[in-house]
């Protein structure tokens, strides 16, 4: 089981910015930063449900090439309102909210880029 995992993103602000709205719908939020005296000047923030960050975004040179990273919904309605969310804050359509048969029968996900292009997926595996 992974604990936690991350990525490196070029404009923190604007990632941490756009990971608060992203992740709301399905329930994350931003839970910790650490403080740039301990970490030598990088930006770094934690997000997920209370009371502990398993995604964490960190400013420097990104991940290349970018990574795919997929946050599991609780239902469809999630994963739609993920997608809005992630559109309206700055996110670049990389496959709209729908079943995705050829994975499985009850595979519906929503595809986002984020600011330096990572894949973002939300995925419910829930039947309709």
């Amino acid at each position: 089981m992974i604990d936690h995992t991350g990525l490196v993103v070029s404009d923190y602000a604007k990632s941490k910015q756009f990971y608060s709205a992203a992740l709301a719908p399905i329930g994350y939020s931003l839970l910790m930063e650490i403080p740039v005296a301990i970490t030598g000047g990088r930006g770094v923030a934690g997000f997920g449900e209370a009371p502990k960050p398993d995604f964490w975004i960190s400013n420097g040179t990104p991940n290349q090439p970018p990574l795919h990273i997929a946050f599991r919904a609780a239902n469809r309605a999630a994963v739609d309102a993920f997608y809005t969310a992630a559109i309206a804050a700055g996110g670049r359509d990389n496959g709209p909210p729908g079943p995705r048969p050829h994975y499985h029968a009850d595979y519906y996900g929503a595809f986002v880029l984020d600011p330096d292009g990572h894949n973002i997926e939300a995925v419910c595996h829930a039947p309709a």
